[in-house]
């Protein structure tokens, strides 16, 4: 997987707004599944020009997040102590670190979130439940092991940064080199302790981003 080339692709869906329009749905992931075999932003937009409106939103965006999310396995996959799930149709593992199994979820700072982000900083496990707590409903929803890539932006164009791979490779490799077991946080869900961790990243006014 080339990092820079998908770094481009994911740069041209900037210049479109970021609107779902609705939630997240089985329904119409099936309807956009074409997204997982197209990795080029000009074969998309050929594909979803009879799309509606609502439809076009969406796609855009599922694709938008994939292909970033396939871009961070791929950066966390490149570490040595990481060993890359070769299932790719298990939806409760994407790798191990460690020996320790990981679901791999990036989500931009929460807006519905009710504290602010430097008291989310210092209490980072009442974020990872409410993070738990209102994922998904649809396929990907459960209660095991996950590391979480949390993007803010001082704009509020979080969802942005999705696409600088160059500042989320930074800030993983970081993260690894300082892993250890013994920093993450364990939850319980339904008497089941699982492992959790955020990975934070900052990027106020274009500078980089700094981890806790």
């Amino acid at each position: 997987m080339n990092i820079n080339a998908i770094e481009i692709e994911l740069k041209k869906r900037l210049v479109y707004p970021y609107q779902w329009g609705r939630k997240q749905e089985d329904d119409w992931d099936r309807k956009t599944n074409f997204i997982y075999k197209t990795m080029h932003f000009e074969s998309l937009l050929e594909q979803l020009k009879n799309a509606s409106p609502a439809l076009k939103n969406y796609a855009l965006n599922r694709w938008y997040n994939y292909w970033s999310a396939m871009a961070v396995e791929h950066i966390f996959a490149l570490d040595p102590r990481v060993t890359p799930n070769q299932n790719r149709y298990d939806k409760l593992v994407d790798f191990k670190i460690d020996n320790i199994a990981f679901d791999h979820k990036t989500s931009v700072y929460p807006k519905a979130y009710s504290k602010d982000f430097n008291t989310a900083i210092q209490h980072k496990k009442e974020l990872i439940y409410w993070l738990y707590e209102h994922q998904s409903q649809q396929g990907r929803k459960h209660f095991k092991n996950r590391l979480f890539l949390v993007l803010y932006n001082e704009k509020g164009q979080h969802w942005r940064i999705k696409s600088d791979l160059s500042l989320l490779q930074e800030n993983i490799e970081t993260y690894l080199d300082r892993f250890k077991p013994s920093q993450l946080v364990s939850c319980q869900f339904d008497q089941t302790t699982i492992f959790s961790d955020i990975i934070w990243v900052i990027k106020p006014n274009g500078s980089k981003l700094r981890n806790t």
